[in-house]
């Protein structure tokens, strides 16, 4: 039941979230491997890349790749937040008095993420490739035209077999590692302090919305980097044998990324991705507090 409410938590932060996920991935594309100023600059800031993207795809390229994304969360979120939440019903995340261990949570919300996102690169992959594609003349990055999550899935198994599908995984593993662990950790320890101070006690959530917010910046932060580099190696074109025509793998495509655009590529696309991961963490761990009231709720009613 955890890994149920975890999951239904995700999808519902992630309808929300996801044109920021579509900006964010163009702005990430934008100038691959190309110096400041030796590219075309279609995306200016997210305001303008969500004009740029409606006046040339139209209003519902903004929810591109929704269907795979919707699945990537169930699929993450009720791993890792499943697998969080089992940790904590068996006492390995609090002392004696109940307060949240900060090393204990930061070491299982690591796992977890690293578990999660196993299970979900390939939805990622194709997701990132669906958000990528647009009209000609705003195009960033390898247009893949896949058609739809199947037809995508079917594509890359015919060309590259089971493998290709996982393509990326090890990459996206450290990724959710690095951001599952930032966000948890930071929400837990955060909200325990408020709730143990009668700060932002007005409503029963709020102090989880304001700790939520803060465990976004924290993800954010800590996350873009690899986030940047997960994307360039998700969306390069593949040959016969599933090899990356652009990178070979995370560390080359960190130096190539150094080497031609600078290290603070590594950043691009942060703005929207604080805008993503704002209202989908505040959304997610929110529902999360609130779907495991009511399966405690209905857990103490089928007791009784």
């Amino acid at each position: 039941m955890d890994f149920i409410v975890g999951g239904m938590a995700g999808v519902a932060a992630g309808f929300f979230s996801n044109p920021f996920d579509v900006v964010k991935t163009r702005m990430q594309l934008q100038g691959e491997l190309r110096a400041r100023g030796q590219h075309a600059v279609h995306y200016k800031n997210i305001p303008h890349a969500m004009y740029t993207i409606v006046k040339h795809d139209g209003v519902a390229a903004l929810q591109k790749g929704l269907v795979p994304a919707l699945w990537f969360q169930l699929v993450v979120n009720g791993v890792r937040l499943g697998i969080y939440q089992h940790a904590d019903d068996f006492g390995l995340l609090r002392d004696e008095k109940g307060n949240t261990l900060f090393v204990n949570s930061l070491f299982f919300g690591s796992i977890s993420g690293m578990c999660g996102a196993f299970f979900g690169s390939p939805l990622q992959l194709v997701k990132t490739q669906l958000m990528s594609y647009s009209s000609e003349k705003i195009a960033v990055g390898t247009q893949h035209a896949h058609s739809g999550l199947t037809y995508a899935m079917r594509k890359i198994y015919r060309k590259n077999g089971l493998g290709g599908l996982w393509r990326g995984a090890h990459g996206m593993m450290i990724r959710n590692s690095i951001g599952s662990a930032s966000q948890i950790a930071a929400y837990a320890v955060c909200k325990e302090w408020m709730d143990d101070n009668n700060m932002f006690q007005q409503s029963k959530y709020l102090s989880a919305f304001v700790a939520s917010n803060i465990g976004a910046v924290v993800k954010t932060i800590a996350l873009t980097p690899m986030d940047v580099i997960m994307t360039r190696l998700y969306n390069q074109s593949v040959d016969a044998e599933g090899r990356g025509q652009l990178y070979s793998g995370i560390v080359d495509c960190a130096r190539k990324i150094t080497k031609t655009e600078g290290l603070l590529a590594f950043y691009k696309g942060m703005g929207p991705s604080y805008l993503r991961q704002a209202p989908h963490t505040v959304l997610l761990l929110v529902f999360w507090d609130m779907l495991k009231d009511v399966q405690k709720s209905w857990e103490r009613k089928t007791q009784a």
